[in-house]
């Protein structure tokens, strides 16, 4: 291990898998490393699950599932044993943000935004238990109708690296919320948060098998758990490309599946935008979380009468941003997750060279240490066409692209695969909300970037997937609608 802090931390991590309420070794005995992406050290051998694994988890879930003492659960019942997860939560904010700055390079103020925001969502979706009701239809005829909203069954959670327990608890919360029994499969890069996540279930009295966690490959446990013919649903937040092999596998039991995907999210300013308020959300939409979000305003919109001042206050801001240990709370800048991470931005960052943008700042690797450390790189003068402006670099990479009106800047926004979210900055409201009407995305910031709710929906268009997380729109994708009809004659 690393260090004593995270051995203190991460105590889950050592425990094995967690199936039907219990901690379990792995069938075939595996395990896997975890690293610190800031020092490139270890930090955990982590019990690694494998397709055995998975029939035990999916077995064990359904067996909750079908239990009475889950599945008749009074939902008030349901509301506050949530409400105590939240609580188990919160009591452990401080060693769990710890253990997620390790695990994930991210800066310790940011991992403490997560955790809270985690808090958030599990009241938010806590408070739904007992609001889930039916309808009564008048259909023709002396009949009754009326319809029931009624669990799934078992939900696989398969979630992503860059905001390992929030993430994964924008699904787990609301599945369990409308009755269903969960298994996660975290990224393998970041298990232990969720790892403890399962401690604070069983702590709190979540009854055996209800949840589920399962570390491993994607390729081997992921891939097992969308084929498996009692699953009942596949929650997905990751790539593009992987949800889209997910749809295909998944398409061979008809399980429901949604998907939360990439985004090349637009940052629009236009020239009537309070430019110093426009520069400070341009570095924050970018560098937040060092690009690692798929949210992130990497295209940033410029209209070419200040582009240039509104760059220079971009580059002053990114040139000041120095590595340091992300347990200080006064770091601001953080790694990119692993070794393969740091390889693939710095190719784009050579693409983008290559393809005749102007490098303002950054492009290299931070030498001096064995972490994954990334200079916050800006290009200009980047057409919509080169690469870096159209394909999810996923790091601390900003590509700005110029404009002359309203009319062009929307066609270049929308001129993406992706629809995730984008941001307008104006001081002209018309125009803000015309322009917002344009945009084909999930989110649309104006004169902000990056604030959620869990009470506010969040989605994708196009190829940033579909399907809503968070917000009361997130029940429909772990509820089915049953209609009961009544002969009253």
């Amino acid at each position: 291990m690393a260090s004593t802090e995270a051995a203190a931390s991460g105590r889950a991590a050592g425990e094995g898998l967690f199936i039907g309420g219990a901690w379990v070794p792995p069938a075939d005995g595996g395990r896997f490393t975890t690293v610190n992406p800031a020092s490139g050290e270890k930090l955990f051998d982590v019990a690694e699950a494998g397709v055995a694994d998975v029939d035990r988890a999916v077995a064990a879930a359904r067996e909750a599932f079908e239990n009475p003492k889950w599945s008749r659960m009074d939902a008030a019942d349901r509301g506050t044993l949530l409400w105590r997860v939240a609580d188990a939560i919160e009591a452990r904010a401080g060693e769990l943000a710890r253990l997620e700055t390790m695990d994930n390079g991210k800066p310790i103020r940011e991992a403490q935004i997560d955790i809270a925001m985690t808090v958030d969502t599990f009241r938010y979706f806590a408070g739904w238990c007992t609001k889930m009701g039916g309808d009564t239809i008048p259909v023709r005829g002396n009949v009754l109708n009326y319809t029931l909203r009624e669990p799934l069954g078992v939900v696989a959670c398969i979630v992503p690296w860059n905001f390992p327990l929030l993430m994964a608890c924008y699904k787990i919360a609301p599945a369990l919320a409308c009755g269903n029994t969960v298994i996660v499969k975290p990224a393998e890069q970041t298990p232990l948060t969720i790892l403890e996540l399962a401690a604070i279930m069983q702590q709190v009295g979540v009854p055996a098998g209800v949840f589920n966690v399962l570390p491993g490959k994607g390729s081997v446990v992921g891939m097992a758990l969308v084929r498996h013919p009692d699953v009942d649903k596949i929650a997905f937040t990751g790539s593009t490309e992987v949800g889209k092999t997910i749809m295909r596998e998944a398409a061979e039991t008809l399980k429901k599946v949604s998907l939360e995907l990439g985004g090349k999210s637009p940052n629009i300013v236009l020239a009537d935008a309070d430019l110093d308020a426009a520069a400070r959300g341009a570095f924050s939409a970018i560098f937040y979380n060092n690009g690692q979000c798929c949210t992130a305003g990497s295209r940033l919109l410029i209209a070419d009468s200040v582009r240039e001042e509104v760059l220079a206050k971009v580059v002053d801001r990114a040139k000041k941003m120095t590595p340091g240990d992300p347990l200080d709370p006064k770091t601001r800048m953080s790694p990119v997750i692993s070794k393969a991470q740091l390889d693939s931005v710095l190719g784009y960052i050579e693409k983008g060279k290559a393809e005749g943008a102007s490098l303002l700042t950054g492009g290299a690797r931070v030498e001096g240490n064995n972490g994954f450390w990334i200079q916050p790189t800006v290009f200009d003068q980047v057409g919509i066409d080169y690469t870096i402006a159209q394909e999810e670099i996923f790091g601390p990479v900003l590509a700005a692209i110029p404009f002359t009106d309203e009319e062009e800047v929307i066609a270049l926004a929308n001129k993406s695969i992706y629809g995730l979210a984008a941001a307008v900055w104006t001081n002209d409201v018309k125009k803000a909300h015309r322009i917002a009407r344009s945009l084909q995305a999930g989110t649309v910031w104006i004169n902000t970037y990056h604030p959620l709710d869990p009470a506010s929906p969040f989605g994708g268009y196009k190829q940033s997937g579909h399907g809503t997380d968070l917000g009361r729109h997130a029940l429909d994708l772990y509820t089915q609608v049953k209609s009961v009809w009544v002969d009253l004659n």
